[in-house]
């Protein structure tokens, strides 16, 4: 199924408009995702609703040791013992509907962490109900001890006829997730840096970024013939920061019928927010398929399937294609696709330098939409730390006729089998910004891809023909004459090429290829192109999937 993002606010219901507001709290990553399609669970009534519960009082907070390795040790022993899900909530928690969820706000007031002048870092909490029924607990780390952070109605700020429901002073069973704001933007105004919400989903900003693409913390049998899981994080331990100190440290212990794992995200705001993450894995169960370091992100349409959709905007996503750089340096560029049906991608690797899903369009001209402001979505690269081996890239598309659906994922896929009582650690860099389309000036990039009927235009064309039209732009070509012997070195399978040109489009620093290519109906052809010239390769590597349908 589609993952559907939501988010919620007490000013409005959309999802693009809220988006566009930095401020705005998101929801996301709450229905299962991803997947093949599967008949919806059947609903049951909702319950009556209960009566306000009468205010307990909080139980003092009990301090314990607290250290990576301790939770480490934790979650290993855990994965011996069967998984128990985690109690429902019942009453007014276990009432709440989407309307009443975005009638609830955090706070100001009660922000942790705004005590200390000296912090650069404040937490605010979401609260459980609704999509997020499943507590999650929090602990503040402090001189290797850990102590819970209590939550309760007096957090909240209730609104509508939901101060009736919640009493003052009810302790609650736990949050939903927790952001942490920064002043990253300006120095006087705390802006959201990174929200963990919903399974074991989080999102992160760069400097001048809004809310775009997520990230998980494990993805467990996705799109895989087998049982997808959506493992989730049960606790957080947030180490408190020094006075003026620029990095927040994150813990998180992960709970899921198949896996159990300790985690660890060192977080460093600005242009590019970085983390670094580590990842200590452990398997309950056999697991099918590991995904490891997964991206989820939405692309609706653009240049190559404008099209299918009746919208004044020339493009609507949040990414626009996958980039891999190869350990010899070879840069893969694919973009993204809304398939007719469910479609999907291996790219073999030992050990890849990086992957990640890139928003490489800057320009409000390409998107003309003033809520939403795609322009301005980041885009996240995984940078493995260390030898992760023999293994794929894996990209799946799944096809959508809505913006409010995230329907690509990008993970790596380890060579091997991960049985009960394996243990597994990763370590990688994530960064969320902006990113530079061509970070290596010498090396053309794919500026646009676009798609269309092919043959002449104005002429009747045989069937089962498509056009591809692929722009490289910057680099050593971006300066060469017309006349310039450049080479395309194109590869096709499944399909057949037709005609092929490439030429400098006068006046500017792109060249543009373009391919005429013929495929049988029902056929998926995939397609690869490059420049070539002077003994050397001068582009990066143009990747797309065609499925004829």
């Amino acid at each position: 199924m589609l993952k559907q993002r939501v988010t919620h606010s007490a000013t409005g219901l959309t999802r693009r408009s809220l988006l566009a507001s930095g401020a705005a709290i998101t929801a996301f990553g709450a229905l299962p995702a991803l997947a093949q399609e599967a008949a919806p669970p059947p609903q049951e009534p909702l319950p009556a609703p209960t009566p306000p519960t009468e205010p307990v009082a909080p139980t003092p907070p009990v301090s314990t040791s607290f250290s990576f390795d301790l939770l480490t040790d934790e979650m290993r022993q855990n994965a011996s013992q069967p998984y128990k899900a985690p109690a429902k909530p019942t009453g007014a928690l276990g009432n709440l509907q989407y309307d009443d969820y975005r009638s609830i706000n955090f706070r100001t007031d009660r922000t942790r962490w705004a005590d200390n002048t000296g912090s650069l870092f404040r937490v605010a909490a979401f609260h459980m109900g609704w999509l997020y029924s499943e507590p999650v607990q929090m602990f503040e780390v402090r001189d290797g001890n850990s102590t819970e952070m209590q939550f309760s109605t007096d957090d909240f700020e209730y609104r509508n006829n939901l101060a009736e429901r919640f009493r003052p002073h009810l302790e609650l069973p736990g949050v939903a997730g927790f952001r942490l704001s920064t002043p990253i933007n300006r120095p006087d105004t705390y802006d959201e840096l990174v929200a963990f919400l919903g399974a074991s989903y989080f999102r992160a900003l760069g400097r001048g970024n809004s809310y775009g693409l997520s990230a998980r913390g494990l993805a467990i049998n996705t799109a895989a013939n087998a049982q997808e899981e959506f493992p989730r994080f049960s606790r957080f331990y947030l180490e408190k920061p020094a006075d003026g100190s620029q990095t927040v440290v994150v813990y998180a212990a992960l709970e899921s019928p198949s896996v159990t794992g300790a985690y660890r995200f060192v977080i460093t705001p600005g242009d590019e927010t970085v983390m670094i993450v580590t990842a200590r894995i452990f398997a309950r169960n056999d697991v099918t398929q590991l995904g490891v370091a997964p991206l989820t992100s939405m692309y609706l349409f653009s240049e190559t399937n404008r099209s299918d959709f009746d919208d004044f905007r020339p493009n609507v996503h949040d990414s626009d294609g996958l980039r891999i750089e190869r350990p010899n340096g070879e840069i893969l560029w694919r973009p993204l696709n809304n398939p007719p049906r469910l479609g999907g991608s291996y790219f073999g690797e030992k050990s890849p330098r990086s992957f990640g899903l890139y928003q490489r369009d800057r320009e409000f001209e390409s998107f003309q939409d003033l809520e939403a402001h795609y322009e301005r979505r980041p885009s996240a690269l995984v940078e493995p730390i260390g030898d992760w081996g023999n293994g794929a890239v894996r990209l799946v598309e799944i096809p959508t006729d809505s913006e409010v659906n995230d329907n690509i994922v990008a993970f790596w896929v380890p060579e091997g089998e991960f049985k009960a009582g394996d243990s597994r650690e990763y370590a990688y860099s994530l960064r969320w910004g902006g990113m530079s389309a061509n970070p290596r000036d010498s090396l053309a990039y794919i500026y646009e891809t676009r798609s269309g009927v092919g043959g002449v235009s104005g002429l009747q064309n045989g069937e089962n023909l498509r056009k591809f039209v692929i722009d490289f732009r910057g680099g050593v070509i971006a300066n060469l004459p017309l006349e310039a012997k450049l080479e395309p070195v194109i590869n096709i399978q499944n399909g057949q090429l037709e005609n092929s040109t490439l030429e400098r489009i006068s006046g500017t620093d792109m060249w543009r290829l373009v391919l005429d290519i013929s495929g049988n109906a029902d056929a998926i052809v995939e397609l690869g192109a490059h420049l070539a010239g002077y003994g050397r390769k001068l582009s990066e590597t143009w990747l797309y999937q065609w499925i004829n349908a």
